[in-house]
């Protein structure tokens, strides 16, 4: 399949499907609206708890990588579900990776803000 659109026209058109595959999975998932509120409720806080451009980056950085991971991991969950309801050892495998990603992603944020608070109190 060509793509007939170049240029700016491209771009334009490429950040409305990124708006659109935001906003669905935010209607759609709910792990995704609560990591959301919980990255909008800490970033406040990422700026009181830096105390460097580099360690607010990591902050923010990690809050990030959280909901990056979920959005791939709804991306798998709905090829899989698209693929077939019927049970198979490799939809299950996919769906369980896609999960240990987000999991991971948590665990990062986690030990990186751990981190930083243990620096900014005891530090």
């Amino acid at each position: 399949m060509a793509n007939k659109h170049r240029g700016m026209t491209r771009v334009i058109r490429a950040a409305g499907y990124s708006w659109q595959g935001l906003r669905q999975t935010f209607r759609q998932e709910a792990a995704f609206r609560q990591e959301l509120g919980l990255c909008l409720v800490l970033m406040p806080f990422s700026w009181w708890l830096a105390d460097s451009l580099v360690m607010w980056l990591l902050l923010a950085t990690s809050l990030l990588l959280i909901l990056i991971c979920e959005l791939l991991n709804s991306a798998i969950e709905a090829v899989v579900d698209r693929i077939g309801e019927e049970l198979h050892p490799l939809s299950g495998q996919a769906k369980d990776m896609g999960s240990a990603a987000v999991f991971l992603s948590l665990f990062l944020a986690a030990c990186v803000w751990g981190s930083c608070l243990y620096l900014k109190l005891f530090g």
